[in-house]
């Protein structure tokens, strides 16, 4: 696999892990993402990444169904997108994005992935799940939220962020930059 697989697998195995450990009634818990459900979040995520690949020439088949059942709906598509990202030259179309030239495979470490793990942590936050993020996890936080200066409180990407309680941990902290209270 290509770097941009890797880094997204590596955000996928412990995503997928713990929408697989979401009990069934949880799915309509209230996330910390204003107005959304669990699994309006996996919705987010299905959506917005098959909107962003397919506007370059990605065939990910039919949309799964994520209101029928999240977590398979999300094994379904990270499937079809790490087949989409086994091709290196898809990886590197290039295209002129918000931050200037790019290419496929640099818009979705920097922000798809970015959201994979973020959201990760308000799913299990929804279902009183660990999201255990890790210090990788933190520094690739931490980079992406860097990556987008100002951009970072845009309508659609994170809430404006909260003050981290005196003492916080680096979780903690990283968190509130992402307007999330930990």
């Amino acid at each position: 696999m290509n770097p941009t697989a890797n880094r997204y697998e590596a955000a996928n195995r412990p995503l997928t892990a713990v929408l697989d450990a979401v009990p069934a009634g949880a799915w309509g818990a209230a996330s910390p993402c204003a107005g959304w459900s669990a699994a309006d979040v996996v919705g987010h995520l299905v959506e917005t990444q098959r909107g962003f690949l397919r506007t370059y020439g990605a065939d990910l088949g039919a949309a799964p169904d994520v209101a029928g059942d999240p977590a398979a709906a999300w094994r379904d598509h990270s499937k079809r997108v790490l087949e989409a990202l086994a091709d290196d030259a898809f990886v590197a179309t290039g295209y002129d994005g918000h931050f200037g030239p790019t290419t496929v495979g640099a818009t979705l470490e920097q922000f798809y992935v970015f959201d994979m793990v973020a959201h990760r942590w308000d799913v299990a936050r929804s279902a009183g799940l660990d999201a255990a993020l890790s210090e990788a996890e933190l520094d690739r936080l931490e980079a992406g939220a860097d990556s987008f200066g100002p951009a970072l409180y845009m309508d659609g990407i994170c809430r404006p962020g909260v003050e981290a309680p005196a003492g916080a941990d680096r979780a903690t902290r990283m968190l509130a930059r992402l307007g999330r209270e930990a």
